[in-house]
């Protein structure tokens, strides 16, 4: 690979980096996302999970951030070509909303699957 052509892949990057520091900035929901992954990871390092289970944390990090970024993504392009409420408007952007919190759900249900098991010896431990 040339010169140009690493810094013009390099360069494709750029507009992604834009888009999730745009979510980031704006998104209150995308800052919570980041701050709960930011403890998550310190858990995982701390628990030293097994490399199966750091694959099924960070594909659960993963979808949230990715659904969460679609539903931001959405919610302009809506709110872009339907300016004036709309009840299909606001359908689609709810139904773009409960794909996040599916996703969040499930992360949840799988982080306590994980983390229970290494939680509650600490517990019984203090008390």
């Amino acid at each position: 690979m040339g010169k140009s052509a690493r810094k013009s892949f390099l360069g494709s990057f750029k507009p992604a980096i834009a888009g999730l520091a745009a979510a980031y900035r704006s998104q209150f929901n995308m800052r919570f996302h980041v701050a709960v992954t930011v403890l998550v990871l310190a858990a995982s390092f701390y628990f030293q999970l097994a490399p199966l289970e750091w694959c099924v944390i960070l594909f659960c990090i993963g979808s949230v951030i990715v659904a969460e970024l679609l539903n931001t993504s959405l919610e302009v392009t809506v709110d872009i070509a339907s300016p004036q409420i709309q009840e299909k408007a606001g359908l689609a952007k709810d139904i773009a909303a409960a794909a996040v919190l599916i996703a969040a759900i499930m992360s949840v249900i799988i982080g306590l699957i994980i983390f229970i098991p290494r939680i509650l010896p600490l517990v019984n431990s203090w008390m």
